[in-house]
């Protein structure tokens, strides 16, 4: 089973939100995860990335794989290089 960090939209139309989620490959992108590590609110000025950093430094030592939009987010909340 490969693991995924990415990117789960809520919100309502032309107002996205987005949480930061782990979850199985295979499930679809508003489906079934495994664990909720964080939010990002793109609408606000500048904006807002919150991500629990332990948590997503465990999913990542544990061979989870963040998608590449993550891995921006990932750098910029401080978590990775």
């Amino acid at each position: 089973m490969a693991v995924k960090i990415r990117l789960r939209r809520i919100g309502a139309k032309k107002k996205p939100f987005y949480r930061v989620i782990v979850a199985d490959n295979r499930s679809p992108r508003n489906g079934r995860f495994i664990e909720e590590i964080g939010y990002y609110d793109p609408n606000e000025e500048p904006s807002i990335i919150k991500i629990d950093a332990e948590a997503a430094k465990k999913w990542l030592n544990n061979g989870a794989i963040p998608s590449a939009t993550c891995v921006k987010l990932l750098e910029i909340a401080g978590i990775t290089k």
